[in-house]
């Protein structure tokens, strides 16, 4: 399930949340290790100043005993010496008190089960020798027996001339009860504190990312907004980080730049176009030029005043010149219209009523005009608006073969969202593949007549009051161009 998980994938919030419930996790594991070993050492070092506060104070008194005593101080006099004092020792300093000989046999034991007709086990033979061999003459023996800790005390009981005369033993079972109820009601503690820090994480967490995440948003639409053939906004955000801060100076001065690569570009395109244009208009002049010279040539050579058909022979050379003229005539008007568009008259109105008066002037019958609603208000110029009409209008027209029986163009009008949307729709030929992404190329056409420039310029139109012009065609079955216009609700 978790395999191909990455850490990046997840968003910056919960980066957050789950940093911050990792850290206070491993925080209280580290704590609470930390103080379980704690406790366990001072339980140990408990157990072993005891033992030895004990040893030392039994030492003390048996010290007094053999001060006192009117036995002889030797080895085997210690079970009479303490016939009757070892039970009071082990009274008055509530331990188990053992007392063996210096080969390790049990002497005395303050225990109630040793008897006389019983043999207690001597002391092992390693525990003799190290406590023979210890500086201290002393060795403490571990052991774990039905899960608890037992320490047993071997030490040397001397005389007043330090010369040893016995083996004392003080047996001691380590209680470590007290010290597992503190370690307990500490650790409760430790986790009603680290659940309340964990509930402040998440609050903290989200405050943070949010704060964070917000400046980081912002900078994002604007980032997914951005592009070189707009105006561009800068990024205004107060009191933000020094790294947010740096991102948004970053951003500001990204679109200073792009604004400068914008002109830059515009200014490139601009004379680009008019090299095109240049290029155009001299190939569209030149075609009526060489017939017209070629006419002009010809009449040289065959002018003949005496000819008594000269009168009409003039009347034909100039009807042909007149028709050259035209033709250049038209071509130049053609690319003034496309060069230079009119100022735009803009006026508030209904865009049904202007697109059913602009379809008025067209004959056929075959022509239907749709409207979800009777008004869609928009400011916009009237004459580029009926110019958009007429030239998609007679596209549609013009794309019908003369000889198709069924002919059809349905010119539709619908608001959706803010924006006016007039669909042009023909059963016509189509438009081939090969021509679909140069349609609004402003030198292309598909016609045997015509320049060509009448999709360009009403895009240029659409395209200044920021609307657009898409189209969807199917050869053989017909073409739709869609217009999208801003207008005012009302």
């Amino acid at each position: 399930m978790l395999k191909g998980f990455k850490i990046a994938t997840l968003s910056l919030r919960i980066r957050f949340f789950l940093s911050m419930i990792i850290l206070i996790l491993m925080a209280s594991v580290i704590l609470a290790s930390i103080s379980i070993i704690q406790f366990k050492n001072e339980a140990k070092e408990y157990h072993q100043e005891r033992l030895e506060r004990n040893e030392n104070a039994v030492k003390q008194h048996i010290n007094f005993i053999l001060s006192t005593t009117t036995y002889p101080l030797t080895s085997g006099n210690l079970d009479l010496i303490f016939k009757d004092k070892i039970h009071e020792l082990a009274h008055i300093h509530n331990v188990e008190i053992n007392i063996y000989n210096l080969d390790g046999k049990l002497l005395k034991s303050s225990k109630e089960s040793f008897s006389v007709d019983k043999v207690a086990p001597p002391i092992p033979k390693y525990i003799l020798k190290l406590v023979r061999s210890s500086i201290e003459k002393r060795y403490v023996d571990i052991k774990t027996i039905d899960g608890k800790k037992n320490r047993s005390a071997f030490s040397q009981i001397k005389d007043d001339k330090f010369k040893p005369l016995g083996i004392l033993n003080l047996p001691y079972v380590e209680d470590d009860g007290y010290y597992e109820n503190e370690l307990k009601s500490f650790l409760i503690r430790l986790g009603q504190v680290y659940s309340f820090m964990l509930i402040m994480a998440f609050a903290l967490a989200y405050f943070l990312s949010s704060y964070i995440t917000k400046s980081l948003k912002t900078i994002s639409d604007k980032l997914s907004e951005t592009s070189l053939s707009q105006k561009n906004e800068k990024i205004v955000l107060e009191a933000s980080s020094k790294e947010i801060n740096l991102l948004i100076n970053s951003y500001n001065a990204m679109v200073d730049e792009l604004e400068k690569s914008a002109l830059k570009l515009a200014q490139s395109e601009r004379e680009e176009a008019w090299r095109e244009m240049a290029k155009q208009v001299a190939h569209e002049i030149k075609n009526p030029l060489t017939p017209m010279r070629l006419t002009v040539q010809s009449f040289q050579r065959k002018f003949d005043p005496s000819d008594p058909n000269v009168k009409q022979k003039m009347n034909d050379y100039s009807e042909t010149l007149i028709q050259q003229i035209d033709t250049m005539t038209a071509v130049a008007s053609a690319f003034s219209n496309f060069a230079s568009m009119p100022a735009q008259q803009n006026e508030t109105l209904n865009v049904v009523e202007v697109v059913e008066l602009a379809m008025d002037i067209f004959n056929e019958e075959y022509i239907e005009v749709i409207s979800e609603s009777p008004e869609i208000i928009s400011i916009i110029d009237r004459t580029q608006l009926i110019r958009i009409i007429t030239n998609l209008a007679k596209n549609a027209i013009q794309s019908i073969p003369e000889e198709q029986e069924h002919k059809s163009v349905v010119v539709r009008i619908k608001k959706e969202d803010n924006n006016v949307l007039i669909t042009f729709s023909d059963n016509g030929i189509g438009i081939q593949s090969k021509d679909i992404a140069r349609i609004f190329e402003p030198k292309f056409t598909t016609k045997t007549s015509g320049m060509g420039l009448g999709l360009g310029i009403i895009r240029n139109i659409i395209e200044n009051y920021k609307g657009t012009i898409t189209f969807e065609s199917e050869l053989g079955k017909g073409t739709t161009f869609t217009v999208t216009l801003p207008i005012i609700n009302t």
